[in-house]
């Protein structure tokens, strides 16, 4: 039962639960935290809040030292309620208006994501003296989910940010990438850091020199299915190569001691959070086509846990039925939205055909964005957060 997916204790608690439930493993989540430190010495961690806003979490990373990644002015004063010294914490959007600058700045922030210059201009006016780091934009090729196009500028435009920032009494202190999230390639990570060296020397030409370099998330989970129900198998190993090797010709190429930022998300939480749902229906109809299509309907879709379904298809297990005859079924969640369906177009995925109304279904590594992409959509409430404590696990 991808029995190295998943510890004892998030089984156990799945196996306890007898309503719908997302269950976080917070001990899970230390163990990853440290093993990516252990992998990337001396980078400071960002958790990204928005992959999963659950203060449990956000508490346990504090008491590990991470500090956080925001978007706005209610994340950082969701990561601040932990404790953490608002230094830690960064304004990682460079989307914002004046308003959010200027909350924001008094909260304490000082450090802010910009990739224009009119978002410069605000900060220098909402946030005076702060530290700022411009985004520069990548393909996205490579991952599950690009990001590419809304955030990011090119080199060019970076060294004019930058420059401005500087004129406007603001500390232009470094740069950021963002990979794409569920990066999959070293080659992505290869090119990222190809214009970062490109982006540090043109700025340097100018009487820039940087202090930090963000490396962004992307930084992939490791329990995802392909639309195919194949493990996706991220080469992780080679990324985390490719990064120790790009960190020390960045650190070359500054000649000067830089602090190496990273915003992990996904990463550290998703492989640690799991889904108990319970079957709605198994059911068979004929199609306008002729066909015979079988569906089956989960107390958990799309609009209450599970938005990344038209990308990823999450591992499920039905306890109660092990073994026996399968068939072959379309997966949707409750609601009456059509779009409510798992795979950008139906496909089938083996199921118990022995499964009936009220079974429970276990949905596995879902900790992230789980609580982040969920409504009230049809009366169909967020599901409840079980969160498990720190201690002795497998």
């Amino acid at each position: 039962m991808t029995g190295h997916l998943v510890s004892d204790r998030l089984r156990t608690a799945l196996e306890n639960a007898a309503e719908d439930q997302i269950i976080f493993d917070l001990g899970g989540i230390e163990d990853a935290y440290g093993a990516l430190l252990a992998e990337l010495p001396g980078i400071a961690i960002r958790f990204a809040i928005k992959s999963c806003p659950v203060d449990g979490v956000l508490e346990t990373l504090t008491a590990r030292g991470s500090g956080f990644d925001a978007a706005g002015p209610q994340e950082i004063a969701q990561a601040l309620a932990t404790g953490v010294a608002p230094e830690l914490v960064h304004y990682g959007n460079t989307v914002k208006s004046d308003r959010n600058i200027a909350d924001a700045y008094q909260l304490g922030i000082r450090d802010f994501a910009t990739d224009s210059v009119p978002d410069v201009v605000a900060i220098a006016a909402n946030a005076p003296g702060s530290r700022v780091f411009c985004r520069l934009g990548t393909t996205g090729e490579g991952a599950l989910w690009g990001l590419n196009r809304k955030a990011g500028c090119s080199v060019r435009d970076a060294i004019v940010v930058l420059s401005i920032a500087r004129a406007q009494g603001l500390v232009p202190s470094g740069l950021s990438v963002h990979v794409g999230s569920q990066q999959m390639t070293t080659a992505a990570w290869q090119n990222a850091f190809d214009e970062l060296a490109f982006a540090m020397t043109e700025l340097a030409d100018v009487g820039i020199h940087l202090d930090r370099i963000n490396l962004g998330g992307g930084l992939p989970a490791l329990g995802y299915l392909d639309r195919t129900g194949t493990a996706l198998n991220p080469v992780l190993a080679e990324i985390f190569a490719t990064i120790r090797a790009g960190m020390r010709r960045l650190q070359e190429i500054a000649g000067r001691p830089i602090e190496f930022v990273m915003e992990p998300g996904r990463h550290l939480v998703a492989d640690h959070g799991a889904i108990r749902a319970h079957v709605v229906r198994l059911s068979t109809r004929q199609q306008p086509d002729g066909e015979r299509e079988s569906w089956l309907y989960l107390s958990c879709g799309k609009f209450n846990g599970l938005y990344e379904v038209d990308q990823v298809r999450y591992r499920m297990v039905f306890p109660t039925h092990p073994s026996g005859r399968q068939v072959a079924a379309v997966i949707a969640g409750p609601t009456c939205d059509s779009d409510d369906v798992f795979g950008q177009e139906p496909e089938p995925a083996l199921v118990p055909e022995a499964i009936v109304s009220g079974d429970p279904v276990w949905i596995l590594s879902c900790g992230a964005y789980s609580t982040s992409y969920t409504t009230r959509f049809n009366g169909f409430d967020p599901l409840p957060v079980n969160v498990l404590p720190v201690g002795i696990h497998a």
